[in-house]
């Protein structure tokens, strides 16, 4: 995200295409929910890798809403578009990986990244849940990625 100067606005290299004026409420509200989801401390007795679910969960948010709104809705124009992915409105490769087979729901990529993992396998949020023991969703529990705390973002979910 480019950095917000103090008069809150944006401080560009070349000025926003036409059509930005339209989205920029919606971009202004995802830029706040990130400054707070920075500031937020952890509760006493939870893990230290929770602490950027929040920021991983809204930075997903934000690349899905710029990504619907060209390739599925088609409310905005390639040059607004590449605009936005050139000032890191968005995360480019996360809308590359959705755009491909299998990952149309992709929630972070370090969940595709086998290197993070002990066993050189992708996440378990990545596993069908019609695939997981079902003992473990008979007693409740939920089973959570690490990286970005999804419950499960295979595209047959």
């Amino acid at each position: 995200m480019p950095k917000v100067s103090r008069n809150h606005r944006y401080k560009f290299k070349k000025e926003p295409p036409e059509g930005f004026s339209k989205i920029e409420h919606a971009l202004n509200s995802f830029s706040e929910k990130m400054k707070e989801a920075e500031k937020q401390t952890l509760e006493v007795n939870r893990p230290k890798y929770e602490s950027t679910w929040k920021i991983t969960m809204l930075n997903h948010q934000r690349s899905r809403y710029i990504f619907d709104l060209y390739y599925k809705r088609k409310l905005i124009s390639r040059k607004l578009y590449d605009w936005l992915i050139a000032n890191k409105f968005a995360d480019k490769e996360l809308i590359a990986k959705w755009k491909k087979n299998g990952y149309e729901k992709l929630c972070c990529l370090q969940c595709i990244q086998v290197g993070n993992t002990n066993q050189q396998t992708t996440c378990i949020c990545r596993v069908p849940k019609a695939s997981m023991n079902g003992s473990d969703n008979e007693q409740g529990k939920h089973i959570r990625c690490k990286n970005c705390g999804c419950r499960g973002c295979a595209s047959t979910d």
